[in-house]
């Protein structure tokens, strides 16, 4: 491993002769911009909890592309040539099978029932033991999480299934495969790739995030239909991947530090995101042009019997996702008996 310090602290032992110990500096790289905000913030934010907490550790934040693009963290921080990413695992769906069930899951899990599963039932043993399992030399914490996303912005309304036939779109994890199912063709872009992709017509249509996200990354001004609920990611997980040789080299100490930093920061990232969406939405209706379409019940029932075709196939080819699956259903069962009882469901006023 990589022995980097801070020059400060080296000066300060050498000045004094004593036996103080140089801060380990580890090198972050963020799946999303820090200008961008929930996503991009909760990066930023995760590295200044940590770094008003821990003596030993300090983490340096850097924006997609600064070290290593996107898509290519995961392999980065395995192999070492970067100590850690803040990321989701949806963006490996192309080399894990069931890295998405880590991420979100189509009319899966809200963030309550997530978090739940993740840290009081199997949800993190089985992540971390995805990533052994498949050879990544990594350690894997929980460290952010928002509620769910839109479902796209498109060019024009999509009345029926048959509109969606020979769309060109960008869409992100299981959801993808849904929409491959009815017809769509998907690419997984990066952010700053998106728009790009609108203007030249690379691509149809889109989905990336909640609305001031997407408003932020300008999708309104090229297709103006923006449809909810967002049953592709009725919530989404966030990671933090650190090099297991960067990990296990720190002390237990700093370790908990960390991760008591990711839990604070899960916390942050939610209640930012539930506080700003609603002032983005009237001001894409308002001000921007946008029409705010909710899909009708025909259409959620395409996506939902597609979803089940797939996990059912995808269970049947991959044994690690099936049982992660089998698993979360089976907490899911459960969860059942205390959510249909204790909230509210009247219609608010």
């Amino acid at each position: 491993m990589r022995n980097k310090t801070i020059a400060a602290g080296l000066a300060a032992v050498m000045a004094t002769g004593g036996t103080a110990q140089a801060q380990e500096v580890i090198e972050m790289t963020s799946a999303f911009s820090r200008n961008l905000p929930i996503l991009g913030t909760a990066g930023v934010d995760f590295v200044e909890k940590i770094n008003s907490i821990a003596s030993d550790v300090e983490f340096e934040h850097f924006d997609p592309g600064e070290l290593v693009p996107t898509l290519e963290a995961l392999d980065a921080v395995s192999g070492g040539s970067v100590d850690a990413a803040y990321t989701t695992s949806g963006y490996w769906q192309g080399k894990i099978t069931s890295a998405s069930l880590f991420a979100a899951v189509p009319f899966g899990p809200e963030a309550g029932e997530f978090l739940a599963w993740m840290l009081y039932d199997d949800g993190h043993e089985l992540f971390q033991r995805m990533y052994d399992q498949n050879g990544y030399n990594v350690k894997v914490l929980p460290c952010g999480i928002i509620a769910p996303e839109t479902s796209g912005w498109f060019k024009e309304p999509i009345n029926s299934v048959a509109d969606l036939e020979g769309l060109n779109m960008r869409f992100f994890g299981l959801g993808a495969e849904v929409m491959q199912r009815l017809g769509v063709s998907t690419s997984l872009l990066a952010a700053g790739d998106i728009f790009p992709a609108l203007e030249r017509g690379a691509i149809d249509a889109t989905e990336f995030s909640m609305p001031l996200i997407d408003q932020r990354l300008g999708f309104y001004n090229i297709a103006s239909n923006n449809y909810f609920p967002g049953w592709h990611q009725p919530a989404t997980m966030f990671e933090l991947l650190i090099n297991k040789d960067v990990w296990e080299d720190l002390d237990e100490k700093s370790q908990k530090q960390i991760e008591v930093a990711c839990l604070a920061n899960i916390t942050t990232n939610y209640a930012e995101g539930e506080a700003v969406n609603f002032g983005a939405m009237v001001e894409n209706v308002e001000k921007n042009g946008v029409t705010i379409r909710q899909w009708p019940d025909e259409m959620l029932d395409a996506f939902e019997g597609a979803w089940t075709e797939v996990a059912a196939e995808l269970a049947a080819e991959d044994e690690f996702f099936a049982e992660v699956w089998a698993d979360l259903q089976e907490f899911r069962e459960g969860y059942k008996v205390w959510s249909d009882n204790i909230y509210l469901k009247r219609p608010r006023n």
